[in-house]
């Protein structure tokens, strides 16, 4: 699970998981969990997601976390014993391409938003599969950012501002149309896709949630586009705003698959 070009700190994963609720909701129900099932929550982050897997598999059950940022352990750890179901809800440091679980251990296993993050998302899903027990489900939902873009005047500078961005900003900024074929190649069986749009039309948001500030530094400082491309092109979104015309979207994958006997 190596660091991610774009670190992100709890707070954004909060704000972002907000905005993906519902999404996140469809990858628990694709993972058909029951009471007192096993399940695994690779790049769990703070633990937003495994205290929501915990009131699905009860207190009879197991939710496992694992992350590479041991911050986000602890601070995922500190949850789970607020909360009051650190019993049956428990937090590893451990790299998505060496899990530290027995083969066939998990009911279902599941990770949001990381694969784009990783250098070998093949071999993350290979350790997903393998602690997965047979007939169990494997849920990826991720995003690619090659995908969408903003309404803008300026076509060929967001252009180069979103190409940027997915070759440069991500270890593998178009994880979302590779789920497919990673999970078909690793002969997961009733393989299904499930395509989100997500759509933003505030210009203050777009600038949270997509990083805009940091991209466009990085991108002066690349000579992707100049400063002055730069600027252009944020008073236009601005304005935008102002109008309440600001329009932007981009596209999530979800891919669930069933390990084959």
């Amino acid at each position: 699970m190596t660091t991610a070009k774009g670190h992100v700190d709890s707070e954004y994963l909060r704000i972002a998981g907000e905005f993906l609720n519902q999404l996140k909701q469809r990858t628990y129900t694709r993972m058909q969990i029951q009471t007192g099932h096993k399940v695994l929550d690779v790049g769990c982050g703070p633990g937003i997601d495994t205290v929501a897997l915990s009131q699905l598999v009860g207190a009879t059950g197991e939710v496992y976390g694992v992350d590479y940022d041991e911050a986000m352990i602890m601070e995922a750890e500190q949850r789970a014993e607020k909360t009051g179901i650190s019993a049956w809800v428990k937090h590893k440091h451990a790299d998505a391409a060496s899990l530290p679980f027995e083969t066939g251990y998990f009911d279902s296993c599941r990770s949001e938003r990381l694969f784009q993050h990783l250098h070998n998302p093949t071999k993350a899903l290979d350790e997903m599969a393998r602690v997965t027990k047979v007939a169990g489900w494997v849920v990826v939902l991720d995003t690619d950012w090659g995908s969408g873009g903003i309404d803008t005047s300026a076509i060929d500078v967001e252009r180069r501002l979103a190409r940027f961005n997915a070759d440069h900003m991500y270890h593998n900024g178009y994880a979302g149309r590779q789920l497919y074929r990673l999970f078909k190649k690793q002969g997961l069986a009733n393989v299904s896709v499930e395509v989100f749009p997500l759509v933003v039309t505030n210009y203050a948001f777009a600038r949270q949630i997509w990083a805009l500030d940091k991209l466009g530094s990085e991108a002066v400082a690349r000579s992707v586009v100049t400063e002055a491309e730069l600027k252009r092109i944020q008073m236009e979104f601005e304005q935008a705003d102002a109008d309440g015309v600001f329009f932007g979207y981009g596209c999530m994958t979800l891919v669930a698959g069933q390990k084959a006997g």
